[in-house]
């Protein structure tokens, strides 16, 4: 079937997007793929989250799940029977026994990374276990991406059999100035930590270092790929308890039991809110070729989803889009969404070093620079020493 997008370039500085080729209406799926790699984030890992090492599918049941964030052993959920047959299929590496949900799991990350990255979890000192340890250290909670994404994105491209376009393939999501990376590396380490970009470099190269990465591996190169994670990565989260809600959404109910339903669900998401705070899901990131390339929108016409409890990304049309319509999606939450014009741009030219020039931002340009008593707050905290 022929695809209905297409890759191109676009005017000014925002460089390739996402076009449509055919009509997309509302709910439509405009494309579904696994990303180049991905990876849970470090300290999720470090809390527990049980997940397939390379697509994050969740390898706990919803009621395990439930019991362990909320700390309550004794719940017990209600049609939770069939996710235990889900469990049937997980296996693991015969050397360094890291878990997969599935033998094609195990399968895809040692053709794709792991045969290079292959070690003893138990060894702490290994360089894998070195860098991790310096890169929590760097990079608290909330993350938003996970080092260990660029070292299996190095790892992808020497086990390529065409190393050199493998290359290629990464280097096409870096398409900005080196003043530009190091602004977006800073953003993303924090100050306080921007000076160990060296050294993180120094601990990726003790774990790969093979001649077919060297360019990636200098500063410049170092500095790019880690502005790349900061811009590209995907965030990815997987849940058993909310694959458990979506299932039990879906049962006929009478309104009585669907009112007593919701009231367990609820309880159970306090519960699970006071023990665990904010982690809540498996979380992680990924890099993908054709959802990155994917602009923002104030007003976005798709939005992005995991349906599948897993890596694999689903972009669907949230209202009807023409042929030859850029496909955009947006950077921001829903709550920023819901913000000024001010407040957008400020955020958009932090996180991702652009002013938004989209439809809805041209719109409100006769909105003053700042409309809310929270942005004029902020702006008084920011200038006040």
């Amino acid at each position: 079937m022929m695809a209905g997008y297409e890759v191109r370039i676009t005017n000014g500085k925002k460089g390739k997007g996402l076009f449509a080729k055919k009509i997309f209406n509302e709910g439509d799926v405009i494309l579904e793929e696994d990303p180049l790699v991905s990876c849970q984030f470090a300290w999720n890992v470090a809390y527990r989250y049980l997940a397939c090492d390379h697509c994050m599918k969740p390898l706990e049941t919803p009621e395990h799940n439930v019991r362990r964030l909320a700390a309550k052993p004794d719940i017990a959920l209600p049609y939770a029977d069939h996710f235990e047959e889900e469990l049937m299929t997980v296996t693991s590496c015969d050397q360094c026994r890291i878990l997969y949900c599935s033998e094609d799991c195990k399968e895809k990350a040692k053709i794709n990374y792991h045969r290079l990255l292959c070690y003893d979890q138990t060894d702490a000192g290994h360089p894998i276990h070195i860098l991790l340890e310096a890169w929590k250290q760097m990079h608290y909670p909330p993350e938003t991406t996970n080092i260990m994404l660029l070292v299996r994105i190095l790892a992808s491209i020497e086990q390529h059999p065409d190393p050199a376009a493998a290359a290629n393939t990464v280097k096409q999501f870096c398409h900005r100035t080196v003043n530009e990376d190091a602004e977006l590396m800073h953003k993303l380490l924090g100050d306080q930590f921007k000076d160990q970009l060296a050294t993180l470099r120094d601990l990726t190269a003790s774990v790969i270092n093979e001649e077919s990465i060297q360019e990636f591996l200098t500063p410049e190169g170092f500095c790019s790929l880690m502005a790349l994670l900061g811009t590209n990565g995907q965030g990815i989260g997987t849940s058993p308890l909310a694959q458990w809600v979506n299932s039990v959404t879906e049962l006929a109910m009478s309104d009585d039991e669907r009112q007593q339903m919701d009231l367990f669900i609820d309880k159970l998401y306090k519960d699970v809110e006071n023990e665990a705070g904010q982690f809540l899901n498996t979380e992680g990131s990924g890099l993908f070729k054709l959802q990155s390339a994917c602009n923002h929108s104030c007003a976005p016409n798709a939005e992005s989803s995991f349906p599948y409890g897993n890596h694999r990304i689903q972009l669907k049309a949230v209202k009807t889009i023409m042929p030859g319509d850029e496909i955009c999606i947006s950077y921001l939450d829903e709550c920023s969404l819901q913000r000024s014009r001010h407040s957008r741009q400020k955020e958009l030219a932090e996180n991702y070093l652009f002013l938004c020039d989209c439809e809805r931002c041209v719109s409100e340009s006769w909105q003053p620079d700042v409309t809310s008593e929270e942005e004029m707050s902020d702006e008084e905290f920011d200038t006040d020493d």
